[in-house]
């Protein structure tokens, strides 16, 4: 009589990989990519090495995916501000949500995409790479939201959008710098409120 051997059942994760790499966006965003050592992420995300390779691939591969998820979580408030029907506000909007994201209690201070890659050694070099092509996105959409708003009559013809879209991403980052060096919401909300006085700075 022939016996027919049953495949293994794999073995569970045992582990919830949404909320380990929430945590482990959080220890790149505090430390950035070089800072976080494998050490420090496993230990965040409460898995072995083994399981982060298994589960996320190298650490620049999970810092990929924390990057995805930092975008789509906390800084989702600029392509909500993209939404906005004017150009100013989606400037007040892109910068409120600056300041929100950047001082927000419980989360590290700062923009994960300005501090991760504010110094970088050869084992980071891909990785600052990806953040500035990130932040250089965020510029060219907003230069093509406020070409729309040119072309619609929202703001005058003699507009430059991509000297806006400068402005604001300049203005936000340096937001997001100055919230990593300690100050407050409500000194930030200022610095973004005066920015925006004389809308458009044409």
């Amino acid at each position: 009589m022939e016996i027919t051997r049953r495949a293994p059942i794999g073995r569970p994760r045992g582990f919830d990989a949404d909320e380990a790499l929430e945590r482990a966006m959080m220890v790149f965003w505090e430390q950035g990519y070089e800072g976080a050592s494998l050490t420090d992420l496993t230990s965040a995300m409460g898995i072995t090495r083994k399981s982060m390779y298994a589960a996320f691939g190298n650490k620049e591969t999970l810092f990929h995916k924390a990057l995805e998820r930092y975008t789509e979580g906390p800084a989702a408030y600029a392509a909500r501000a993209l939404e906005k029907p004017s150009a100013r506000e989606v400037a007040t909007a892109f910068l409120a949500g600056s300041v929100t994201t950047t001082t927000h209690p419980g989360r590290p201070t700062g923009c994960l995409g300005v501090q991760g890659s504010l110094a970088a050694g050869d084992s980071g070099r891909a990785a600052q790479a990806a953040l500035i092509a990130w932040r250089e996105d965020g510029r060219t959409r907003l230069r093509h939201r406020f070409q729309q708003a040119v072309d619609e009559g929202d703001l005058p013809s003699g507009a430059d959008p991509e000297l806006l879209a400068r402005y604001v991403m300049t203005v936000a980052n340096g937001i997001a710098v100055q919230a990593a060096g300690g100050a407050g919401r409500s000194e930030l909300q200022q610095v973004a409120d005066a920015a925006l006085r004389n809308w458009p700075p044409i």
